[in-house]
């Protein structure tokens, strides 16, 4: 039965890293990987978590099982970042549970919208090809509309029109902040009308926040998600501590339900519990321990907003530098000033994008999107000639 099974095309970027690591140029260039790198092409634990292991090391008396929803201590502590130190919880209409990484927070939002009758998700593309993935395998509908224009400018008219068009029992699925790929966000105006648009056309909003804190700072950038929960009855919030605490490896996400009212809780949390139990049982815990023990000390709270801070200023220096060599061939930079996180997509063609690989050693998704975090001091006027060289 097993040699029935057809072949699946590998993951592009996965493919990438391998020829990157094969590759035997010393000033080679990785733009593809969807991590943080600092100025040394590092990327390291964080101070903070190092510590809260530390910790963990010291003082866990036992491994043993949690329960399918986690550690909720984990899932209350990051409750007040996401919706505000004054109402978390907003008088008991928001729960969560942790979730294998943000991945496993996604899939978990997607069957229970479906448990609960969602056939159809709207999603502006391009986006996180993992989205899509999950939808078939969920077998979701993508109903997909352009979530940018070619001069790097959020679509608001197809996102209107999308939201226009949209069927009774359907979702949205939007980014909170810090766009994979593109790193084009929302506007507080924006955000304003999209929430007034979802709550009347009725749509179930599933907000994907992964970056946190990666963007303008950790409350600047829940800013939609907040904006969209004041506004509807009820949503799902995917969320990753992937890249704002370093724990790509861990698995660290979790997601959060908002009801319509209190009582309802207990039946929602019932089936995100049974399906997070037929998906992995129990998601792992040394992460999320490890990130609950840094936002239980204000110390470590603190040296952690710190590191937080030292990577989102560097990456806005890499933007300004980029941005600040303006047009170079046919590629206008200068938008990249004005986007968010981790990522950006270059107009180029793939022959270009291959002659960039071939000739330069400079290893890029074959979409165009590069990891802003890949650009160093001491190579980004390498990257900027390379450019010129393949898109002049």
């Amino acid at each position: 039965m097993l040699a029935s099974l057809p072949p699946q095309p590998a993951d592009a970027l996965l493919a990438l890293i391998k020829l990157h690591a094969a590759d035997p140029r010393a000033d080679k260039i990785d733009l593809g990987v969807g991590v943080y790198r600092t100025g040394q092409g590092a990327t390291p634990v964080f101070g903070a978590i190092k510590a809260a292991e530390h910790r963990l090391h010291e003082t866990q008396e036992s491994k043993a099982y949690l329960g399918p929803e986690g550690d909720m201590g984990f899932v209350h502590a990051l409750m007040p970042y996401i919706f505000g130190a004054e109402d978390p919880d907003m008088s008991g209409r928001i729960e969560g549970m942790q979730a294998p990484g943000g991945t496993g927070a996604v899939r978990l939002a997607v069957a229970l919208a479906r448990q609960a009758g969602v056939r159809r998700i709207h999603m502006g593309l391009p986006s996180w090809p993992n989205h899509a993935q999950i939808y078939r395998d969920l077998d979701t509908e993508l109903a997909a509309f352009t979530h940018a224009t070619p001069a790097g400018e959020v679509d608001m008219d197809a996102l209107r029109g999308a939201i226009a068009g949209a069927g009774q029992g359907e979702a949205i699925l939007l980014h909170g902040c810090c766009h994979n790929p593109t790193g084009i966000d929302y506007s507080p105006d924006q955000w304003t009308e999209i929430a007034a648009l979802i709550a009347a056309k009725g749509l179930l909003p599933i907000l994907d926040l992964a970056y946190q804190g990666l963007g303008a700072g950790m409350e600047d950038d829940a800013f939609g998600v907040r904006t969209v929960l004041a506004a509807v009855p009820e949503a799902l919030v995917a969320y990753s501590c992937d890249k704002n605490f370093g724990m790509y490896r861990d698995r660290v996400g979790a997601l959060y339900i908002m009801v319509a009212e209190p009582a309802q809780m207990a039946t929602v949390l019932s089936n995100g519990h049974a399906l997070a139990r037929a998906n992995w049982s129990m998601p792992p815990d040394h992460g999320a321990a490890a990130v609950r023990l840094v936002l239980e000390d204000p110390k470590l709270t603190a040296l952690w907003l710190d590191e937080l801070e030292t990577m989102r200023v560097r990456m806005h220096q890499v933007r300004a530098r980029l941005a600040a060599a303006g047009r170079v061939g046919s590629v206008d930079l200068a938008p990249l000033a004005h986007q968010n996180g981790l990522f950006g997509v270059l107009p180029l063609a793939g022959a270009q994008i291959m002659a960039l690989r071939d000739d330069h050693g400079i290893y890029m998704a074959g979409s165009g999107r590069l990891n802003i975090a890949g650009l160093t001091a001491g190579n980004i006027d390498k990257f900027l000639s390379a450019l010129a060289a393949v898109a002049g």
